[in-house]
């Protein structure tokens, strides 16, 4: 045996393969390389408003000043005395002399705590804010545990501690929480439906293991894009890509499995048997991920720093997905051999029992009559889509939690008890030669209930202004915008203006990126199909169950999860998720239905054999993905249940519905003409007249 047969078969003289060993020893070396690298990516990872905000905005950048002022950014929290019935002499003596005192002892306060009555008695706010932790996430969590601790409970007193720099904490530990039971939790569901589907007690270990490969891999990778690029990294994203790793990832293990056990009755060696499946789903599952890949990058065009990090940490999770799953889960299977697939081994030379398909049933009555199979369809999901005029206004940060911690039950008495006040500041940045103008025009704006100088430094100087109305309410936000238009030399900034510019940013990354999303898109169709109206029809059929899914969500965020608001990102990330990876499942089907017709089966016949032959394991691969996403609505933020819904209601959408009624019927209904222009949309020539012209 020469060079060249050792390195085109990959066996030694004696028949075994050295390739999947050579392999395992280059997968050593590359997570020893990524080790240092995945352990550092929680060390990066940031969940602060101003974070997920572009630079651009009024509030990123009064942040920024602020930073620059003596003490840095400020630590605002409110504490809440309440007792039902009244506060006594007794409770107001245990809230300044004794907690507020230690508070103010311990820590270097920006001012003396001042207490703020409600007209009823029962309620008593002592805002307090200090500038010791600065910028620093880890200082100001421990600051806002410190005074929880000074601050408890006792004999009939309720004490919360609320506020803005409460929130943020609250935040920051569902995040930090994210990681651990997201990763469990989706291992957990993966497995589960791996053995339902495998029904082996030994072969859903396989692409288990090596998806928890790609995820650590991911994280090696996700963190030198961050030191290199500065890619933002929050907790949701880093989340959202383990998902799609164990998602994607098992799609892809599920498509080349089932092709090598299909080979391994043809060929007797498995390394043969694998060669085979490589060559025959390889080219579907690389163009699959390719698309998904190029339709996360688009999120790059996006002016909102969470949705620009997004793009990235996704794309990476689907490359890691498909390079583990291309390599290291081939050289595993080849290694351990036809006994992995114990008890259902599939023997050399066999052919699998004849058993009657439920996708070919399913095929058949789609086929019988597809216009009125696709009519109904497309009445359906239309009728769905109405469900999204039901989607409630966007989610205020108190009602972003699942739970209520303690810093929303602490706003929402402040509601009860100051109806008509404002308990969350709206901060001004000023040029310092301008304030007192800026003070007296602040003052005179309509919806300022009070304004008070802060501090000055760098040429700014810090404006502390009360709006009357309650936080984040229509009121509100007039104020703010009526201040942004009266001091155009100025920065507003706060909580407040925060989420006005948060929703601004997602509306305008909406009109900008979807267009870059349906366009990349359907270029890459254009070019793997060869055609204009397969890719039309699979583009159009994305975005109809994109609609769908958000119009379910409409009609059970408010009335069934009883959610308050919508996150205004929510629009954008699950058209991006949704049209990436329900795309990825049309090419599966595309792209058998025009092998089959390349064979010279009929269109009507290449559309059902697709749908027969792939129709089992794109279920499959389906509910995984569905499954992988429906961990994130038992996690604890509005957001992340909002997204894991929509997606996971969308993946099953366009796997049972669209994929194999909808797509099909258009195909059978359409006939060649789903390949037009290309040479498959002309009707072949009458075998005699080739002939003759052969010989003419």
């Amino acid at each position: 045996m020469g060079a060249g047969d050792f390195i085109r078969t990959g066996r030694t003289k004696g028949g075994r393969s050295v390739v999947p060993w050579v392999v395992l020893v280059l997968w050593a070396g590359v997570l020893a390389l990524a080790s240092p690298f995945a352990a550092s990516l929680a060390d990066v990872q940031h969940d602060r408003v101003t974070d997920y905000l572009p630079a651009s905005a009024d509030s990123t950048r009064a942040a920024r000043l602020q930073e620059q002022l003596p003490g840095g950014e400020s630590t605002e929290l409110v504490l809440v005395y309440h007792r039902d019935g009244g506060l006594t002499a007794a409770d107001r003596t245990t809230a300044q002399q004794q907690q507020l005192a230690r508070i103010a002892g311990d820590h270097a306060l920006t001012g003396a705590p001042r207490g703020v009555p409600s007209a009823d008695g029962a309620t008593l706010m002592y805002p307090v804010a200090t500038n010791e932790p600065g910028a620093d996430e880890d200082k100001r969590n421990a600051f806002v545990e410190d005074v929880r601790d000074v601050a408890h409970s006792r004999g009939g007193l309720t004490v919360e501690v609320g506020g803005t720099g409460a929130l943020a904490t609250d935040a920051t530990k569902v995040y930090d929480a994210l990681g651990g039971p997201l990763l469990y939790t989706t291992v957990g569901v993966v497995a589960l439906l791996l053995i339902l589907i495998y029904r082996s007690p030994v072969l859903w270990l396989v692409p288990l293991a090596v998806a928890g490969i790609a995820d650590y891999l991911s994280m090696g990778v996700a963190y030198g894009l961050n030191q290199t690029f500065g890619t933002t990294v929050s907790g949701q994203s880093s989340g959202i890509m383990t998902i799609l790793v164990f998602g994607a990832g098992t799609d892809y293990a599920l498509l080349l499995v089932s092709r090598y056990r299909e080979e391994l009755r043809r060929f007797e060696r498995p390394y043969d048997a694998m060669r085979a499946a490589l060559r025959g789903c390889g080219p579907a599952v690389l163009a699959s991920a390719g698309t998904v890949a190029a339709a996360l990058l688009c999120l790059l065009a996006a002016d909102l720093n969470s949705n620009r990090g997004m793009g990235p940490l996704g794309t990476v999770g689907v490359l890691c997905a498909l390079v583990t799953m291309l390599t290291l889960l081939p050289a595993l299977l080849v290694l351990l051999g036809r006994r992995v697939f114990w008890p259902l081994i599939p023997a050399h030379g066999s052919t699998p029992k004849a058993r009657r398909s439920l996708f070919a049933a399913m095929g058949a009555s789609a086929g019988r009559r597809p216009r009125t199979v696709l009519a109904a369809g497309a009445v359906l999901l239309g009728a769905l889509a109405l469900g999204a005029l039901n989607l409630p206004g966007a989610v205020r940060q108190q009602d972003s939690f699942v739970d209520r911690p303690e810093s929303v039950v602490a706003m929402q008495t402040l509601a009860e008890a100051f109806p008509e006040q404002s308990a969350q500041p709206v901060d001004v940045l000023t040029p310092a030669g301008r304030a007192d103008a800026a003070l007296a025009a602040i003052r005179d704006t309509h919806g300022v209930a009070d304004a008070r100088r802060g501090r000055t430094a760098a040429g700014w100087t810090e404006i502390a202004v009360t709006a009357a109305a309650p936080p984040q309410s229509a009121a509100e936000t007039a104020t703010i915008e009526a201040l942004r238009k009266r001091l155009p030399d100025s920065y507003v900034g706060g909580p407040s203006a925060q989420q006005i510019d948060l929703e601004d940013a997602n509306a305008r990354d909406r009109l900008v990126v979807v267009p870059i999303v349906l366009v990349s898109v359907l270029l890459i169709l254009i070019l793997l199909l060869r055609s204009l109206v397969a890719p039309l029809m699979l583009v159009a059929a994305v975005v109809a169950v994109w609609g769908a899914a958000l119009g379910l969500g409409g009609l059970v965020f408010g009335p069934v999860f009883g959610f308050e608001g919508t996150d205004p990102g929510l629009g954008l990330l699950s058209f991006v998720f949704l049209v990436a990876l329900g795309v990825d499942y049309g090419i599966f089907l595309m792209h058998r239905m025009r092998e089959e017709s390349l064979r010279g089966a009929e269109p009507d016949a290449a559309a059902l054999t697709a749908l027969r032959t792939t129709g089992g394991v794109i279920a499959s691969a389906g509910l995984v993905l569905a499954a992988t996403f429906a961990v994130l609505t038992n996690m604890g933020l509005v957001q992340l249940v909002e997204l894991g819904f929509v997606i996971a209601v969308g993946v099953l959408l366009d796997t049972f519905l669209v994929r194999t009624y909808l797509v099909t019927s258009a195909s059978v209904a359409l006939g060649r003409t789903v390949w037009w222009p290309g040479r498959l949309s002309r009707a072949p020539e009458p075998e005699t007249a080739a002939r003759e012209r052969q010989f003419a």
